[in-house]
């Protein structure tokens, strides 16, 4: 086929308003399929023209994973131009299935641009039956627009646990003051990803804490049964960054049975808040028998970023390298401690770093010196 003489053949057509053409849409199509990316380019602007007639071809190319993934980009690029609830829901399928990212993108940005006007078409799919429900709920979740709020609060309670995970993972990022009670009521939900879910989503709304009271709906959930719900809590209490999150924080990272994995998630939370009192907590935490607590808090400390606790941080690892404590004098902690202090560029600790580089061990030399550098 000479693309060149087919392509005109087919813009012709589009301007001269011969749409009712049957033949166009075989002729466009054949064009993406073997037309260079320019040609594909030309076509894809007009094909739209051609009206509703073209989505169903249209959507078996892009649903065919064998088909080259720049044709069914160009096959989305298209389908994004129509507001159907068809094309909605086979975008949403393939956010779902699909590795290609270019193909992602564009299927991502397609939905955010026909989403918010088909959103009423969603709506009737949430009637229907369990997979269709949670078809739709995934496109209303990737649509993110106030307009859907009101659709997904009336399945946030759904017996299904994918779906109530998926309102609330959507609502959480609204930060609507109404939206609370849903969240704090999932916290007692029976399904440990609800629950999760519902803990990020209040970590959303950090700005209530006071008002709501929220870290004492959040404490419960540090004890949870299941271990990521309680180092999700972890993480968001560090969000909040008050002085009562920081003081349970520190309560459960003083007590031997707390598992280790939660231990370094509340480290992480409480370098977070970026406050002096929970570098107290850090400095206390410290002096453990564990070197991968020891060496976690060490190499935290050293990511802080205010002028003020940087200074603080610092004092913290030089007195503990100092107090001779017998986990401060090991290899591996002397290296983590001048790496640290070198990226807190602190000027007290350089005495502390040209000392570490005449250490005997010549692995803590080289971290010393590298930590000089780095502080200069």
């Amino acid at each position: 086929m000479n693309n060149a003489r087919e392509l005109q053949q087919f813009q012709t057509a589009v301007y001269q308003n011969k749409l009712e053409n049957c033949d166009l849409v075989k002729l466009g199509l054949s064009l993406l399929e073997s037309g260079d990316f320019q040609q594909r380019w030309e076509v894809a602007k007009l094909f739209p023209k051609l009206g509703k007639k073209v989505i169903d071809p249209l959507l078996i190319i892009l649903e065919n994973e064998n088909i080259e993934v720049e044709y069914r980009w160009f096959i989305a690029r298209i389908l994004s131009e129509f507001n159907d609830i068809k094309i909605i829901l086979a975008f949403t399928q393939i956010l779902e299935t699909t590795k290609e990212e270019e193909l992602l993108n564009i299927v991502a940005d397609g939905l955010g641009r026909i989403g918010i006007s088909a959103v009423k078409s969603l709506e009737t799919l949430l009637k229907k039956d369990e997979s269709s429900k949670l078809l739709a709920v995934k496109a209303l979740a990737q649509i993110r627009h106030s307009n859907t709020i009101e659709m997904l609060l009336e399945v946030v309670n759904d017996s299904n646990p994918e779906i109530r995970v998926i309102a609330l993972e959507c609502l959480g990022t609204f930060h609507q003051k109404q939206l609370i009670p849903i969240f704090i009521q999932a916290l007692d939900d029976p399904v440990s990803t609800v629950r999760k879910e519902a803990v990020i989503a209040l970590g959303m709304q950090s700005e209530l804490t006071r008002e709501l009271n929220l870290i004492q709906q959040l404490k419960p959930l540090l004890y949870d049964i299941n271990l990521e719900i309680c180092q999700q809590t972890a993480l968001t209490l560090g969000r909040i960054k008050s002085d009562e999150a920081i003081e349970e924080l520190s309560i459960i990272l003083q007590k031997e049975t707390t598992p280790i994995d939660l231990k370094k998630e509340i480290i992480k939370a409480l370098t977070w808040t970026e406050s002096p009192q929970a570098l107290d907590c850090l400095k206390q935490a410290l002096f453990t028998e564990n070197t991968e607590i020891c060496q976690t808090i060490i190499n935290l400390l050293g990511t802080q970023k205010s002028e003020i606790v940087k200074n603080k941080a610092s004092q913290i690892l030089m007195d503990f390298l100092e107090s001779n404590y017998p986990i401060s004098q090991e290899k591996n902690i002397k290296q983590v401690i001048a790496v640290s202090l070198g990226e807190l560029g602190n000027e007290t600790a350089i005495a502390v770093l040209k000392k570490l580089a005449n250490d005997p061990n010549k692995s803590v030399q080289l971290h010393a010196i590298a930590g000089l550098k780095k502080s200069k």
